[in-house]
């Protein structure tokens, strides 16, 4: 609720698989969240990402239950209850819409500086629709219905 602690922008031309996101949650997200949040790691996670087959896959599964990080379930079939998908992307989008770039890292930094100007209430915000969003999906027998 408190921000954006990584922003990873995937290099072209890259799967992303299991092995490749157990290497950057090992190499990237926890180094940030110990430089970013300090105490943190030892406080206790609360980790969310969808059920994509890459976030699933046991190789990531056991990284995770090694760090002791609680995971959040998310309903099958539902990418529509992770904030990015319903808070984060829109506001990227209303801050590139008509831009051109001429090369990669100028959207690297595009999208930098737009996550970097996002109203950190917003983030609350976000969290806040989340959680209705889950209570929502909860109440109709795991289906969320917009």
């Amino acid at each position: 609720m408190n921000g954006v602690i990584l922003r990873w922008p995937v290099p072209i031309g890259t799967t992303i698989n299991a092995h490749y996101y157990k290497k950057v949650l090992q190499d990237k997200l926890r180094p940030a969240i110990r430089k970013k949040r300090p105490g943190l790691l030892e406080s206790g996670i609360l980790f969310h990402h969808d059920n994509a087959p890459v976030h699933t896959a046991g190789a990531v599964t056991d990284v995770l239950a090694g760090y002791k990080w609680e995971l959040l379930e998310h309903p099958r079939y539902s990418p529509d209850l992770a904030p990015c998908d319903f808070h984060l992307f829109p506001k990227l989008k209303e801050h590139l819409r008509a831009q051109r770039f001429e090369t990669e890292e100028d959207i690297n930094q595009a999208t930098k500086v737009a996550i970097k100007n996002l109203d950190k209430c917003s983030y609350v915000t976000a969290f806040k629709d989340w959680l209705q969003r889950i209570e929502k999906c909860a109440n109709n027998g795991g289906c969320y219905v917009e």
